[in-house]
């Protein structure tokens, strides 16, 4: 039987499959993130060495036997050298007879689409954006944070509400309602009690990342500061589709836009409204879709493509992936390192 891995490694968490070429899953497990932005090179590939050994466990298949590919798609595998550096290191442990590595944003879009002309925007943690077409190549963005001009991730939401909701209470901004719930999310009185207890240690600064919910709830009940920062957050995606449309001659052409991370899969009516209306003005041939399968379908996919499976094995594979971990990968076993 011909056997393959297939890895989705996020910002926040990594999913694991190991399965066959004929579409059957035998194996799913959920770690922690393997981005070298955060673990480094060698950090990432000793996570992948005990995420394999998890899963292999799980599917009942012994260390011993031979697996023909890995398909490994990380957060973090943004520039070329990275790709190159992470398929060398990988390559080298020699789990699989063959290696397949780049970013994380390829399995998304293949979970959405099985189009050759699309891109991807991915809006969770952070934000990032891929595109490929139908005669291979492909556009990305470099993706490094706010030294390459990034913005509109949920940790960048999260760290602009609470200025707006600070601003708006001292007068320096608007009055917004974003003040009041910042407050009350926290339970202090004030954001000012918010600011000083985050300064202080009495709250951790991790807890911010709470707030970028909250700001969609705001937004939702039509407050104009709230409003505006989502707005904000809207123009941001529909800039990526359009820079790696462009870049691959699509905004003219049928092509399909895929937008997932946590906080574009969640269709917050006033964000998912503006992404999708400003994508089709600036591409009206353009299909829009949040695709409500994990990533890891995508790795999975991508891993079938290039061991030449039939598009019967590939729907098999959709399906087993909607039932092989109860709850929708939300139960799925976690392995924490050791």
């Amino acid at each position: 039987m011909t056997y393959y891995l297939a890895v989705d490694g996020g910002n926040s968490k990594t999913d694991v499959v190991l399965g066959s070429r004929d579409g059957e899953v035998l194996g799913f497990v959920r770690g922690p993130t393997t981005s070298p932005h955060t673990l480094g090179l060698n950090g990432t590939v000793d996570l992948l060495a005990e995420l394999f050994r998890a899963v292999r466990a799980d599917a009942g298949v012994a260390p011993a036997t031979p697996i023909d590919l890995s398909a490994v798609y990380l957060a973090g595998a943004d520039l070329p050298v990275e790709v190159t550096r992470l398929h060398q290191a990988i390559s080298a442990r020699r789990w699989t007879r063959a290696t397949i590595v780049d970013n994380d944003c390829f399995a998304l879009l293949r979970a959405g689409t099985s189009r050759p002309d699309a891109v991807a925007v991915v809006c969770g943690a952070g934000s990032n954006c891929v595109g490929r077409a139908a005669d291979g190549r492909t556009a990305r963005l470099v993706a490094l944070g706010a030294i390459s001009g990034d913005w509109g991730g949920g940790h960048d939401l999260a760290d602009h509400t609470l200025r707006l909701a600070a601003r708006g209470e001292d007068g320096r901004g608007t009055p917004t309602a974003l003040s009041a719930a910042v407050a009350g999310h926290f339970g202090r009185t004030t954001v000012e009690d918010v600011s000083i207890a985050l300064h202080l240690g009495e709250l951790e600064l991790a807890r911010i990342r709470e707030l970028t919910p909250l700001l969609f709830e705001v937004a939702a009940a039509g407050d104009t500061v709230a409003t505006g920062l989502v707005r904000r957050q809207a123009h941001e995606v529909v800039a990526q589709h359009r820079v790696a449309a462009s870049r691959l001659g699509l905004l003219d052409a049928p092509h399909a836009l895929v937008l997932g991370g946590g906080v574009l899969r969640a269709r917050h009516p006033v964000l998912h409204q503006l992404v999708v209306a400003g994508a089709r003005r600036q591409a009206p041939q353009v299909e829009i879709s949040v695709p409500e399968s994990p990533p890891a379908l995508g790795a999975a996919l991508l891993a079938l493509d290039a061991l030449g499976a039939t598009a019967a094995a590939a729907a098999r594979l959709r399906t087993a992936m909607r039932t092989a971990v109860p709850g929708g990968f939300a139960g799925a076993p976690a392995i924490v390192p050791s």
